[in-house]
């Protein structure tokens, strides 16, 4: 079932672009598609000192909407076949980044050629830090001159409207001991100093799974996500630990103050001499029912709105325009070495993106 959709989207698969690697192989194969459009590039240089490239592109006057899709995947953890093989079986493409997010990407990028007017805001690091969404909504010349009403993120979401989703803030605890054979009674465990933030860490995650004034009903699930992953850092087990750290990913709704959990964290991470650091994204975005793009999505797709527990680019793409998150595919095979998505949906997403940038 092969199609210019089909074979843009394998071949965006079976370049290996995962977060921790440079995207500028597939910027620049991205950027080949696009002929006709003035295209901005806006490069950085990410914490482990990657380089690392967000692409705006943009063709007709000001006023319109902009398509979003982001480059990078998440690692290929569990993956038994070739995760980058870009394989199309039965009308399915299969391979890492199928449909988190390179074939909705292709979408994007094909409908917006065919427009007569168009914006594409392509990221990177979205599975990390959203640091492509930030740059481009804080130093972007071009998507600013192209005075944007409304942003499609083309997240899977079976092609139905997300209006709100939660965004995080990252929280790592660290303790120092002293390494020491732990026969010899000379070191000090980290451990140990690390066990009373975890207590009260485990008191605000209960707090959040049980009680209703820190729920949103809006939200499926109603409690905000908090979890929790600790590290040792390959220490063995005949010796004493001399880093621990305790990573908590707080995603939180609009309605959710988070200024009251990281408080108690901070009190708690001061009490036994931990290091803390908090590393944020952009607040979760969220529009109205009644609000326009959400109305225009809503026609363009003839499905309710609903909103969504995990995060997108939106968390910082809404500085520039309001943003409606919609997309081909499922998230549940998104993160697993089963990711795929049909053909035939990311076709209907094109068809759904024309329709809004012809509006």
């Amino acid at each position: 079932m092969e199609n210019d959709i089909a074979r843009l989207a394998a071949e965006l698969v079976r370049i290996d672009s995962r977060s921790a690697l440079s995207n500028l192989p597939i910027a620049e194969r991205i950027e080949a598609e696009l002929a006709g459009f003035e295209i901005e590039r806006l490069d950085y240089t990410d914490a482990a000192g990657v380089r690392k490239r967000a692409l705006v592109a943009h063709k007709g006057g000001p006023g319109g909407l902009a398509l979003s899709g982001h480059m990078d995947t998440v690692p290929e953890t569990g993956w038994t076949e070739d995760p980058w093989s870009g394989r199309i079986a039965e009308g399915v493409l299969h391979g890492l980044g199928s449909v988190d997010m390179k074939g909705p990407l292709a979408a994007c990028i094909l409908a917006a050629r065919a427009a007569r007017r168009a914006t594409l805001l392509i990221t990177t690091d979205e599975e990390t830090t959203k640091a492509g969404a930030r740059i481009i909504a804080e130093k972007s010349e071009l998507a600013r001159r192209a005075g944007l009403r409304g942003v499609i993120v083309a997240e899977p979401t079976s092609l139905a409207p997300v209006r709100g989703h939660r965004a995080h803030i990252l929280i790592t605890a660290t303790a120092t001991g002293v390494q020491a054979h732990s026969s010899t009674g000379q070191g000090v465990n980290a451990n140990w100093a690390l066990i009373p933030f975890l207590v009260e860490a485990r008191r605000i995650h209960e707090m959040l799974r049980h009680d209703p004034a820190w729920q949103d009903p809006a939200y499926e699930p109603p409690f905000s996500d908090f979890n929790l992953i600790l590290d040792n850092h390959g220490t063995a087990q005949n010796v004493t630990v001399a880093r621990a750290t305790a990573r908590i990913k707080f995603r939180y709704s609009r309605r959710i103050d988070p200024a009251p959990i990281l408080a108690a964290l901070r009190r708690a991470a001061e009490a036994n001499g931990l290091a803390l650091e908090e590393a944020r994204e952009g607040t979760p975005p969220e529009l109205p029912e009644d609000h326009p793009l959400l109305r225009e999505a809503m026609r363009a797709t003839n499905a309710a709105p609903r909103t969504a527990p995990y995060g997108t680019d939106a968390s910082e793409l809404q500085a520039l325009a309001p943003c409606v998150i919609l997309g081909p595919g499922s998230i549940a095979t998104a993160h697993t070495p089963q990711e795929c998505v049909r053909i035939e949906e990311l076709e209907a997403a094109r068809a759904v993106f024309a329709r809004l940038l012809a509006d």
